[in-house]
């Protein structure tokens, strides 16, 4: 089984007093769900309920991912994050209308500020040509 890595604290105060730490969702464990297939199948599924941001973050962290360079802790963050993404188990049910995805975008944001260095103006483009490809123009 991988290394387990924890998210790092946030600062939004979103669900706080302004400046709070707030902890994203505990991604620990979910390296192991994520897979390509799944990954798309979600992202292509639920684009629409996710939204264009969210679906741009696990879109970036997708591509990401093929960065040779990317060092295997950062990498596993990722699997982590993506894999929580994919999973239908976790702190919000995706079912739930309106804040189902919102632990998922949470748990995304996290890892791309880990990730940060790593998402080029390549792995952008891609990310924005398949936002295209399912938003349109609007992306």
């Amino acid at each position: 089984m991988a290394k387990r890595i924890l998210i790092p604290e946030i600062l939004d105060g979103q669900d706080g007093p302004p400046g709070a730490k707030q902890k994203a969702p505990d991604t620990t464990g979910y390296e192991s769900v994520y897979s390509e297939g799944g990954f798309w199948s979600k992202a292509q599924k639920y684009a629409r309920k996710v939204g264009m941001e969210g679906t741009r973050q696990a879109l970036r962290l997708f591509y990401a991912l093929q960065n040779p360079e990317m060092p295997v802790r950062t990498k596993t963050m990722i699997y982590g994050a993506l894999g929580y993404f994919i999973s239908p188990l976790d702190l919000i049910p995706d079912f739930i209308p309106v804040v189902g995805f919102t632990d998922d975008i949470w748990a995304l944001a996290s890892a791309i500020a880990v990730a940060a260095t790593y998402i080029t103006d390549e792995v952008r483009q891609q990310a924005d040509a398949k936002l295209t490809q399912w938003f349109g123009s609007k992306a």
